[in-house]
């Protein structure tokens, strides 16, 4: 069984403090930090873009885990990559081709991310579950922080963990959306192993980082 890890979203940091808000994660034991782009296109909100990343990768070294919430996503995976992504996850409806875009990805040596919405199925990425690093289910619809978690979705991450088991894959799987300490062991027991997590690691406990983290993990 691998290991789990948090994945902090920096969508519910200060971002007049963003800088900061990353030394914090990093002190605070954050195995990687996760990053939602969106384009008010894909998803009904505007978050940040490589200016931004590029400049928060001087901050720390631990990888950026970058959710592509941008259609069409293929023409800008190398403007992620070069500003300091390491792992770039894409949706299969915001390309033309997933294939060619998760060659693209692999192009720029980092790891490949596809994410799943609530509502979409496993199947729509069957033929490329060989190929893949990571796959991001998706336990809310996209768009804005703090949602409560969709518990429809621990079958979709029971059934891909059959998958990933019966086949001997070795990809991550990650669940983004409403993650609280109340449903993380659901998630794990599921299959999941890393967790992405937002408004509980930056407001509970009186923001205490390092105590949210490791309650993710250890619930």
């Amino acid at each position: 069984m691998k290991k789990i890890q948090i994945s902090p979203s920096i969508l519910s940091a200060d971002f007049s403090q963003l800088g900061n808000e990353i030394k914090r994660l990093e002190e605070g034991g954050a195995d990687m930090i996760h990053v939602d782009v969106m384009d008010g296109h894909f998803v009904p909100n505007l978050t940040i873009g490589p200016p931004v990343i590029k400049a928060l990768r001087n901050y720390t070294k631990i990888p950026f885990d970058v959710h592509l919430m941008i259609s069409p996503v293929h023409k800008y995976i190398k403007d992620y990559a070069d500003a300091g992504a390491d792992i770039i996850t894409i949706h299969p409806e915001a390309t033309d081709n997933l294939i060619d875009s998760i060659n693209l990805i692999k192009k720029f040596n980092k790891k490949v991310g596809v994410s799943l919405n609530p509502d979409t199925k496993l199947n729509i990425i069957e033929n490329v579950l060989d190929q893949i690093d990571l796959i991001l289910i998706m336990s809310v619809f996209p768009g804005f922080g703090g949602q409560k978690f969709m518990p429809e979705v621990v079958e979709k991450i029971k059934n891909l963990k059959e998958k990933k088991d019966t086949k001997n894959f070795d990809f991550d799987i990650e669940v983004d959306g409403g993650i609280n300490f109340d449903n993380c062991k659901t998630v794990i027991e599921a299959g999941a192993n890393i967790l992405v997590s937002g408004t509980t690691i930056f407001k509970e406990n009186n923001g205490n980082i390092k105590k949210n983290i490791e309650s993710l993990k250890s619930k």
